[in-house]
């Protein structure tokens, strides 16, 4: 495996959009029509989880990048309606999106994934749901991330088990590992079958708090695979660190396997939040310096893009100080190899 201390970009961009219709942007997915690049993305307020669908064009992969009115949504409604997968598939040329319904309400309100379609990428259309609650190991479903690996269809994400009550918070942390289903039609609008749990707690004890954690954040989210040139499936993810004020702990990480099923062996966490003036592995501007997560891969130009949400350390108020961003990273192909 790759050398963990290699895994740093070459690159730091952001933020990629400043001036905002939105208090915070996060969870960018990358998109390529053809001829525009495109990025979608929960446009809101952290406080109180109020969202809308964000999307910005530009084109190039660097940008400049620019501010588009927020997507339309036909038939999925909600303040919660957040963190959309999309992916531009050129043969019956739609833009295919998988996205949450209601994370904030595990045991009702229908969080479920739904997938809906769009011809000009902008008004989206619910075709039906892909994947529901379980009620066993998967009471919640959140940020999906639509995938082709080896020629075949996938969805991962954040799967909520039953809740783990903080009795010193006095409310209920939900605790996500990374899931995974597959398309057994082969359509993004076919049956999907569960698969597994492909990555758990457990599995990354050394950079992820664990579930008895006396000050425990959150679990694991963000998820999104990526075939990459040799082979190999890179899984990147958002993780909590086990050490540090709650602001500061949140961090992109990357983890690789040889099949989709895993196992996954994890890189760590790969932006650093600490500015840097070392021009070959540029640490985080100021905007950036309090933590980072929710990131979507791209392979292009014989390099891995990576778009996240970073935001700075929290000064006074978290409400008014701790603002979200996206910004882009780029590692060399080579590292992974």
């Amino acid at each position: 495996m790759p050398d963990r201390k290699k895994i740093r970009p070459i690159k730091r961009i952001g933020p990629l959009i400043s001036e905002t219709r939105f208090k915070d942007l996060k969870d960018p997915c990358i998109c390529f029509d053809g001829t525009t690049w495109h990025i979608y993305g929960s446009g809101g307020d952290t406080f109180p989880e109020e969202w809308e669908i964000a999307h910005a064009t530009a084109p190039s992969i660097e940008g400049p990048w620019t501010e588009q009115p927020a997507v339309i949504l036909r038939g999925v409604y909600g303040p919660h309606v957040a963190a959309p997968s999309v992916m531009y598939d050129p043969e019956d040329k739609l833009f295919h999106m998988a996205v949450q319904k209601d994370f904030m309400s595990f045991k009702g309100n229908d969080p479920g994934i739904a997938y809906l379609v769009s011809a000009d990428g902008h008004v989206f259309t619910k075709m039906r749901t892909i994947l529901r609650p379980n009620h066993h190991n998967e009471v919640g479903l959140y940020d999906p991330h639509l995938s082709v690996i080896k020629g075949q269809k996938y969805c991962v994400y954040a799967g909520v088990p039953d809740s783990f009550f903080m009795a010193e918070h006095g409310f209920t942390v939900p605790q996500p590992d990374v899931y995974l289903a597959k398309s057994m039609t082969d359509r993004w609008a076919g049956e999907w079958k569960r698969m597994k749990a492909i990555l758990r707690h457990e599995d990354i004890a050394w950079h992820h708090n664990g579930r008895e954690h006396p000050d425990y954040e959150w679990g694991l989210e963000g998820p999104q695979l990526v075939e990459l040139p040799n082979g190999k499936v890179l899984l990147n993810a958002t993780c909590f660190l086990a050490e540090g004020r709650r602001g500061t702990r949140q961090r992109v990480f990357f983890a690789l396997a040889d099949r989709i099923e895993g196992p996954y062996e994890s890189l760590g966490p790969v932006l650093s939040t600490e500015q840097s003036s070392d021009a070959e592995h540029p640490g985080a501007g100021e905007w950036e310096n309090g933590e980072n997560g929710h990131a979507s891969a791209i392979v292009h130009d014989d390099k891995l893009y990576l778009f996240y949400q970073g935001r700075p350390q929290v000064i006074a108020d978290p409400v008014q100080a701790n603002i979200w961003r996206w910004g882009m990273a780029v590692f060399n192909l080579s590292d992974f190899d």
